[in-house]
């Protein structure tokens, strides 16, 4: 009991802590990092513009599957948690975790393609200046919004860790025989 017990722990912690270290590394890190001037140079001023965003977002297709994965592994973990130790699994849990799981499968599904969209549309050469220019607020627009949603998830991310490194001691009774 006390082996499976720890491995739950440890599941649970390094997930959480994967998950949040991720969030906040894209997030203060690699987002920001693709529209650096260090970027800039790199791919110079005429092809910054394009080729910065087209990185960016391909890395946000892959910020969105790694919440998805993770927000599957700490509803697993919940899961197990309930049905192998009896701990209770709270509606307000239970939200938290789908709604990180939405919001990766959202983003992956539905937001990261319509930005990639949008950007293609806002550099095309061949889209007349009104298209382009609509397509270019129009991803400034979605963009600030998973930005917005981006800062939620960190929190929502957060109180999972915090779940997770301080779970309550609610183990079911068992009886004397299995206790060691």
């Amino acid at each position: 009991m006390a082996r499976v017990t720890g491995f739950l722990r440890f599941v649970g912690i390094a997930n959480a802590a994967a998950w949040l270290g991720a969030c906040l590394f894209y997030t203060l890190g690699v987002g920001p990092a693709t529209l650096s001037a260090d970027m800039q140079t790199l791919l110079g001023p005429r092809y910054f513009p394009y080729f910065a965003g087209a990185v960016g977002l391909i890395l946000l297709k892959r910020y969105f599957q790694f919440h998805i994965v993770c927000a599957s592994v700490a509803l697993l973990h919940a899961l197990a948690e309930r049905f192998y130790l009896g701990r209770r699994l709270t509606r307000a849990r239970l939200a938290l975790l789908a709604a990180l799981l939405v919001f990766g499968v959202a983003g992956s599904a539905w937001l990261a393609p319509k930005l990639t969209h949008l950007h293609r549309v806002a550099h095309a050469q061949n889209a007349v200046e009104p298209v382009r220019q609509a397509a270019a607020r129009s991803f400034r627009l979605w963009h600030g919004v998973f930005q917005g949603l981006n800062v939620l998830v960190i929190a929502g991310v957060a109180v999972c860790v915090w779940r997770v490194t301080h779970p309550r001691d609610e183990l079911r009774f068992l009886g004397a025989q299995f206790q060691s």
